[in-house]
């Protein structure tokens, strides 16, 4: 099986279902699996102990879990044209697989979403790139061979899926089928590279 790890955090279930739609995606390629995970909330006072499984929702993610991936879908909310601090946090404790290049060559890409039009999608996007980049990681975006990046009225890049979510809105039809999108390229890209180490 080639499984991709699907890591996210949200607050309020948007970037979540994303996630999900992303999950999709990976599933339509077949021999792929989607391991959804989240991380803990921390807390600006001091470091908050978080039990081993949350009450809902992913479960939390581990070392192990990016090490044994074979491709990462990276995604967090915006917030003020980056991402949460819960990831950022989570991002940060990984020096011990940038020591060992765990994740180098291994394919990835980030997706997120905002509460307003001109949220920072963009930014929050490339600035999750970078830490991956240092991991050594195959950045993936979305092409414009995908039609509905070029039809979407919300949300969408080529830098990776994002959502526009105004007053709660449904997910659109156009941010659905990017994520499926995103998720199935990934799988794709993912196989062919673990094909090509063999």
């Amino acid at each position: 099986m080639t499984r991709i790890l699907i890591l996210y955090y949200s607050r309020h279930g948007t970037t979540a279902e994303m996630a999900h739609h992303i999950a999709r995606g990976v599933e339509a390629q077949a021999g792929a699996e989607a391991l959804l995970r989240t991380v803990p909330e921390i807390s600006p006072v001091c470091e908050k102990t978080a039990p081993s499984i949350p009450d809902q929702g992913a479960v939390y993610a581990t070392l192990d879990d990016l090490k044994l991936c074979d491709g990462l879908a990276l995604g967090s909310p915006t917030h003020f044209g980056n991402m949460a601090a819960p990831l950022k946090y989570f991002i940060d404790g990984t020096t011990e697989l940038w020591f060992s290049g765990a994740l180098s060559g291994k394919p990835a890409g980030v997706f997120t979403s905002t509460g307003s039009m001109h949220g920072g999608q963009e930014s929050t996007l490339l600035s999750m790139m970078l830490p991956l980049m240092h991991h050594g990681m195959v950045i993936l975006g979305l092409p414009y061979s995908e039609r509905h990046l070029r039809e979407t009225t919300s949300g969408g890049t080529p830098y990776g899926p994002s959502r526009l979510s105004l007053n709660n809105d449904a997910i659109s039809e156009e941010e659905k089928t990017l994520c499926r999108a995103f998720g199935l390229r990934l799988a794709k890209t993912a196989e062919a590279l673990k094909a090509g180490r063999r």
